[in-house]
């Protein structure tokens, strides 16, 4: 296929997956042909999973839609290495904030969206009404522990829920302890949310921003405290990689997949992507969230041996990622059944997949840092994604309260160095 000689490929930071920086890059070999094949048959298999699912009528399109919803994620996160504590980590102690600016890309472009979203189901702002299916929680003290909580258990653990469903494509182990420690913290939130609720939920307010500046006055602050954020980002990240790769010297089938499937992905465009993704996910099913399925499985686990109380007060009446009792996989379970094989796909075929070292050490804090993760989400309604993401996307107070706290949270966890425990 000729050969290719591309210099200088910047990987943005030392996300999960990344090499550093490589210098140069020849035609793909045999392997590279193979591991692409074997990728392109992931996706193909994704792709007619999701059409078995629309005709089935016990799952529906929804599921198929979920699915196909996760695997636009599963590769945007590998491609992208979009992980919020990988983000945050290389911003604090790298100073390296290059990365930051795919989060703060995400959500200007989803909060566009769902400004014209809401625009169309909610046009009068003035009710008490709310978005059907936002993620508008209360804002309250619990909000803000469970955030410092969510933080600490991400620099315990290595990585946000959504990062250790991603890095399970990429082949690594500690994402295992990670994701069953915090089925156990969803169990520990379930105990703990009655007491929580009663002394600190029920009477917090559910601050929706439309509703004292109507959508334009919203979108413009939201935009503008974006736009602020990324001024103190690029002036802090004094060890900050360029934006983008330098161009290939020549455009053929090598330089192309070194875009696509070798280089990292540029943050805008990254960030622009769950965008889009999150604004589609919302219009078509609910706004995007990694947790359901995982809180679900855990209510379904704890109440069906007691250990729970059954009547969770106020919870099945809020917004968020919000478990339900069922042995069925849910619309979610599909998307993270997508994220998951989509992530290993794009692994494969750029070569990242490879299974990292674990010792008992790293897979105990794995462990506690998923506790903390699954009872945060919990208590939270929601994780990095759900809440962060989906919630600020929606103008909602309690997503900037959670970004704030999290990220406070993960700065503490940074500076006493736990993630490298």
């Amino acid at each position: 296929m000729g050969s290719s000689v591309i210099s200088a490929v910047t990987n943005f930071g030392r996300g999960s997956g990344d090499s550093g920086t490589s210098t140069e890059v020849s035609t793909w070999s045999k392997g590279d042909s193979v591991r692409t094949g074997l990728a392109a048959l992931l996706v193909i298999g994704l792709l007619f999973s999701a059409y078995q699912l629309s005709d089935n009528e016990g799952t529906g399109a929804n599921a198929a839609l979920s699915l196909l919803i996760g695997s636009a994620l599963g590769i945007a996160f590998e491609r992208g290495r979009f992980c919020f504590f990988c983000i945050f980590r290389d911003a604090i102690e790298d100073r390296d904030t290059t990365p930051f600016l795919s989060i703060l890309s995400a959500l200007a472009v989803g909060a566009i969206g769902y400004a014209v979203i809401f625009g169309q189901f909610l046009p009068d702002t003035s009710s008490d009404r709310l978005p059907p299916n936002a993620h508008i929680g209360p804002v309250s003290t619990a909000l803000v522990v469970a955030g410092l909580a969510f933080g600490i258990g991400m620099a315990l653990s290595g990585a946000c829920i959504s990062g250790h469903l991603y890095r399970i494509g990429q082949g690594s182990l500690r994402a295992y302890p990670a994701l069953f420690g915090s089925l156990i913290g969803f169990g520990l939130g379930f105990k703990s949310w009655n007491t929580l609720y009663s002394k600190s939920i029920s009477d917090a307010p559910t601050t929706w921003l439309p509703h004292y500046l109507g959508y334009g006055g919203s979108l413009a602050l939201t935009l503008l405290l974006l736009a602020l954020i990324a001024v103190v980002a690029i002036k802090f990240g004094k060890n900050s990689t360029p934006l983008s790769n330098p161009v290939a010297t020549k455009i053929d089938l090598a330089s192309l997949r070194q875009s696509l499937l070798i280089n990292r992905w540029r943050p805008l465009t990254t960030g622009a992507i769950f965008g889009v993704i999150g604004t589609f996910a919302y219009l078509r099913i609910e706004p995007l969230g990694v947790t359901r399925q995982l809180s679900t499985t855990s209510r379904t686990y704890f109440e069906g041996q007691g250990w729970i109380p059954q009547n969770l007060d106020g919870l099945d009446l809020m917004a968020g990622c919000i478990a339900v009792v069922s042995t069925a996989i849910v619309n979610n379970g599909w998307l993270i059944l997508g994220i998951v094989i989509a992530s290993f796909a794009a692994a494969l075929a750029g070569n990242r997949f490879k299974f990292q070292q674990i010792t008992w050490r790293n897979a105990l804090t794995a462990l506690v840092g998923g506790l903390l993760l699954g009872w945060s989400s919990m208590i939270a309604l929601g994780c990095t994604v759900g809440v962060l993401l989906s919630g600020i996307q929606s103008f909602a107070l309690s997503g900037w309260v959670f970004f704030a706290t999290a990220f406070t949270g993960a700065w503490i966890g940074i500076k006493l160095k736990l993630h490298k425990l």
